[in-house]
């Protein structure tokens, strides 16, 4: 797909990968609505992105994890922009390390990271079948493929991100549904720095596990790599490579790898 001349919606936009993707969809030609929690934050995204006013860039305040929300954002994207053709479901939180997490955190965690997604596909996928095409991108993360040492939340959450992607896509991608699942490694944004402000040994493992495992990309790096991926409609989307890897050697010997796993986080624990 093509996305001059598109309309998308992108969660997750007041900073970030979601503010790196929406501004590399304006600059593709693309119209855009933003959506963030932080009103504030995703309306100064929208005007750097539009400053002139002329319709390529809104900011919305939003929680994209709540079904009446989102039908709200589609509605007015169409009545703003027009038809939204792609939808980039970029949102996430990391929810909490450890097993003391309580069932309100992984609600949250699943709300944002899982049923987001859900949500926004039940209102989409109708419109986009009566329309012979769409594009569902999901953020989900390396760690939804790998796992993420210290935080069950964000770790279980992203493998089910990748999981709906997967259903998604196998069921709808031959009635011109296309769908892409992100799974970067880390990325210098606020959301990969959550575990060392955290004041827990866990929150910090689970940032230093990141920043270790390799590169630490800026997020317009992966908006690049992300726009590249959609022209050619690849599914997985992986602006570190060596993930690919890193996948492969877990699936070859599963024993083997989450004894690797075992001996990196002694060796995370161990400074």
């Amino acid at each position: 797909m093509q996305v001059e001349g598109k309309v998308a919606v992108v969660t997750g936009a007041g900073g970030g990968i979601g503010a790196a993707i929406a501004g590399s969809l304006v600059a593709a030609g693309a119209k855009v609505l933003l959506a963030d929690l932080d009103g504030d934050a995703v309306q100064r995204v929208a005007s750097g992105l539009d400053p002139t006013g002329k319709g390529s860039a809104l900011g919305v305040r939003a929680d994209v994890a709540d079904t009446a929300e989102i039908r709200a954002l589609l509605d007015r994207a169409e009545h703003e922009l027009g038809p939204v053709a792609l939808y980039f479901a970029n949102a996430g939180i990391t929810g909490a390390p450890g097993l003391d997490a309580d069932e309100s955190v992984w609600d949250r965690a699943f709300d944002v990271n899982v049923r987001a997604h859900v949500r926004a596909a039940q209102l989409l996928v109708p419109r986009w079948l009566d329309r012979g095409e769409g594009y569902f991108v999901s953020t989900a993360s390396a760690a939804g493929l790998l796992t993420q040492i210290g935080s069950a939340t964000y770790s279980v959450t992203k493998h089910a991100a990748v999981g709906f992607a997967e259903w998604l896509s196998v069921t709808y991608g031959d009635k011109g549904i296309r769908v892409s699942c992100l799974c970067p490694m880390g990325v210098e944004t606020a959301l990969l720095r959550e575990g060392e402000r955290s004041g827990t040994g866990l929150g910090d493992m689970a940032t230093r596990a990141v920043t270790s495992a390799g590169k630490v990309l800026e997020p317009s790096e992966v908006a690049e790599v992300v726009l590249a991926a959609i022209a050619e409609e690849h599914f997985l989307i992986l602006p570190h490579p060596e993930v690919l890897d890193m996948y492969r050697h877990k699936g070859t010997d599963y024993d083997r790898w989450i004894a690797g796993m075992r001996r990196f986080q002694a060796k995370l624990a161990d400074g």
